[in-house]
């Protein structure tokens, strides 16, 4: 609606235009803007839907509600019929929930194995909490592209939508506790200096230290990269953790958070604060005094830097005193004197420091550093995609308790980030450009070098530390940090660097000289950051021509286009999930899917790509029939395009194919996909026009075979486009010759 579309006949016309960087990274951000401010008024409606639950719900000591529980949904006892908390519940694959069995009508809940599922306080909150179900639905018809939506309660259970079969680990337990996860932990409280203070002396052996050392690893884990923290240990002196960040506070992200320091003292000559909550967690087994001279002069009267106390074992000799110091710095005690109590007893921390948010009903929104979606709960699959959640506290306004300061959880959705890099498309970055984003701490949230995975036997395992990548190890030539600065500021601006590109996973390099342009993404903590290279990079070839004209050629049994690109966008409509790419551009423009939102730029140039490209089908087919005309052994001839086109013709059937992966769907090095354009493509639009490029791949080849690529130059319309840096490369394939003579004789063919 509201779009001009391609009409039918239009007079075919070629023109250059030049790539305004400036303009476009800004055009970029905004549709970044837009998608982004879907998800947080999705995230608004859920807060506010769960605020006026709990208004008028009034708690009920006895109450008895059976609700759907993910542990045990589906399940039977032996007689066949359903077991509590385990009614029918439907579930269907989903191609937009990446294939997962879930059920989209209905929300279930999650209750961690060491919480009491039928506990008065998760019955009261989940029977108040069935109101978000109709808000779950009306937000995902709203905005089809959201993913998981879900209410992470204070008393410990997760509401989740849609609703999933939740798996257990080997041991069926379940250790999930969505009160640990970092956007209920952001949402919750705001940014924190951190001091923690561990007493080592002689009676903390045995348990009790272990005890205390699952107390510091428990409260690290509620950090994040907004927070700074210390550790100190302490006896008859202070022994610091870190000797090198003696006298300061470091980040709280996953390089730092056992390289830290600090002492009681500390806090007033810190330069460098979050200046949000300020805290020291004091973790002892007993304390002789109450150190109130000290407390007088460095923290009275204002009591800014609040103190929680943490009892070990189950001695309760000193617990008096240890209770003293906490309730007269704003803080809270608490008594550990197991392993089991170390967790609950440890969140206790988050609802003090969440009361100043609850008291002033600071709604803020936050947003999180990138993770790993199968980081999020164990199901019946891993998808292992990078993902950002939005996420929002949810408070009581019941009058009873407002000045209480209740936080009754935090409520959120997911962003891939794949989807949001679609709204930067590869073809108007050309062959080298890219586009990638940044927190405003550095750490990258996307970028086509950041590999967060790695493979350990059959499977793909996140890498350690994977979301604390800083953008100054990626793009490295960027020595003075002038990019990696401006952006943490949030500012708009460009920069040019000569930077040497690698290809193939590192094994070859290019000299390129890059144009960076950046701009924040309003609303939200992001940077983006765009990549035009010279040459290539600075101009985009448009040509135009009928539809009819253009389907023809696209429609070819040699054709095909990239189908990681959206050319039409097929996950809003779930009728349209199961088209490919390529089928959902024919139901377009023929008129079939008229409601298919669609690329009409990049549309125009695929069907002016399949045209002009036609006449090297025809050529190669005639070859195909007139086996005298063409070189032995050749086995496949192959065209790109900066739609995304690509032509293939194959002379060998699979069978006796020498190169089987090649330009299959699984040899993402050779194919356009999200992150690159082909490698064979790269390499080849660097090279002078009409010189030839020998690429032995890796993959496959055991140093048998070669391919050879080069810019088109027997075709005058694909020479301009190659030296108007559309950069179009044809290229064919054939076995290695066995000797040294034989390969330098060997003719190429075009």
């Amino acid at each position: 609606p509201g779009k001009r579309r391609i009409p039918l006949y239009i007079e075919p016309t070629v023109k250059m235009e030049e790539v305004d960087g400036e303009e476009l990274v800004k055009k970029f951000a905004e549709e970044m803007e837009g998608m982004l401010g879907r998800k947080m008024k999705s995230v608004k409606r859920l807060a506010e839907a769960a605020e006026d639950a709990d208004l008028y719900h009034e708690f009920n000591a006895t109450l008895e509600f059976d609700y759907y529980n993910s542990m045990l949904i589906n399940s039977v006892d032996k007689d066949g019929n359903a077991i509590e908390l385990g009614g029918e519940f439907p579930l269907e694959e989903n191609e937009h929930f990446n294939k997962l069995q879930v059920n989209t009508l209905q929300s279930d809940i999650q209750v961690p194995t060491n919480v009491y599922n039928k506990d008065p306080g998760i019955l009261n909150g989940v029977y108040m909490s069935e109101a978000l179900n109709d808000v779950f639905m009306d937000n995902f018809q709203k905005d089809p592209t959201l993913t998981w939506q879900y209410f992470g309660s204070a008393t410990g259970f997760f509401r989740l939508y849609p609703g999933i079969a939740w798996t257990p680990d080997e041991n069926g337990v379940v250790t999930f506790d969505c009160r640990n996860r970092n956007w209920y932990i952001q949402a919750a409280t705001s940014p924190k200096d951190i001091i923690i203070v561990v007493d080592v002396s002689g009676s903390m052996k045995g348990l009790r230290l272990t005890i205390a050392k699952h107390t510091i690893n428990t409260i690290l884990d509620t950090l994040g990269e907004n927070d700074f923290v210390n550790v100190i240990a302490y006896s008859d002196y202070v022994q610091y953790v870190e000797p090198c960040f003696k006298g300061t506070l470091v980040q709280a992200d996953l390089d730092n958070r056992e390289v830290t320091n600090g002492s009681l003292m500390l806090i007033n000559s810190i330069h460098q604060l979050s200046l949000c909550n300020q805290a020291i967690m004091l973790i002892t087994d007993g304390a002789m005094e109450d150190y109130e001279e000290v407390f007088q002069e460095f923290n009275w009267p204002e009591r800014r830097v609040r103190v929680f106390t943490y009892l070990i074992g189950r001695e309760v000799t000193f617990a008096d005193t240890v209770k003293w110091i906490a309730c007269n710095n704003k803080g809270y005690y608490t008594h550990v004197s197991t392993l089991a109590d170390v967790q609950e007893n440890v969140m206790e921390y988050l609802h003090v420091l969440s009361r100043p948010m609850v008291i002033n009903h600071d709604h803020d929104i936050i947003w999180t550093e990138a993770y790993m979606d199968s980081a999020l709960f164990n199901t019946q699959a891993q998808s292992l995609l990078l993902m950002t959640s939005v996420a929002m506290p949810v408070f009581s306004k019941k009058k009873e308790t407002l000045s209480h300061g209740i936080l009754l959880g935090v409520v959120g959705t997911d962003v891939p980030l794949r989807e949001l890099m679609r709204l930067a498309p590869r073809y108007k970055l050309g062959v080298h450009g890219y586009a990638f984003l940044n927190t405003n701490n550095g750490y990258i949230l996307a970028h086509p070098d950041l590999r967060p995975l790695y493979k350990e036997g059959k499977k793909l395992k996140p890498k350690p530390n994977y979301n604390s990548v800083d953008l100054a190890e990626v793009e490295w030539e960027d020595t003075d940090e002038t990019l990696r600065t401006a952006m943490v500021k949030g500012e708009t601006g460009t920069l040019s660097l000569d930077v040497r590109a690698t290809v193939e996973k590192g094994r070859r390099v290019m000299f390129l000289k890059n144009d960076y342009f950046y701009t924040t993404i309003n609303e939200t903590p992001f940077s983006l950051g765009m990549v035009l290279t010279r040459g290539h990079g600075e101009y985009i070839f448009i040509g135009n021509v009928s539809v009819r004209e253009g389907l023809n050629d696209l429609m070819q049994p040699d054709v095909s286009i990239a189908n990681e690109w959206t050319y039409c966008e097929t996950d809003i409509d779930p009728h349209h999930r199961k088209l490919t790419q390529l089928q959902a551009v024919f139901r377009y423009l023929t008129g079939k899917e008229p409601d298919l939102e669609c690329d009409e730029e990049l549309l125009r140039q695929t069907l002016f790509d399949a045209v002009v490209t036609a006449p090297m089908e025809a050529y190669w087919t005639a070859l195909m029939l007139n086996p005298s005309g063409m070189d032995e052994g050749v086995e496949t001839a192959f065209l790109g395009t900066r739609s995304g086109l690509m032509r293939v013709t194959r002379y060998v059937g699979i069978e006796k194919r020498v190169a089987k992966k090649f330009l299959s769907p699984s040899d993402k090095e050779n194919i356009f996909t999200m992150d690159h354009f082909p490698v064979w493509y790269r390499r080849a639009a660097e090279y002078p026009a009409g010189k030839f490029l020998y690429y032995i791949p890796k993959e496959d080849t055991r140093g048998r075979d070669y391919f050879l690529s080069a810019p088109p130059h027997t075709v005058v319309i694909v020479l301009l486009l190659s030296l108007c840096s559309h950069a179009d490369t044809v290229a064919m394939a054939t076995p290695l010759p066995s000797n040294r003579q034989q390969r330098q004789t060997a003719s190429p063919f075009i």
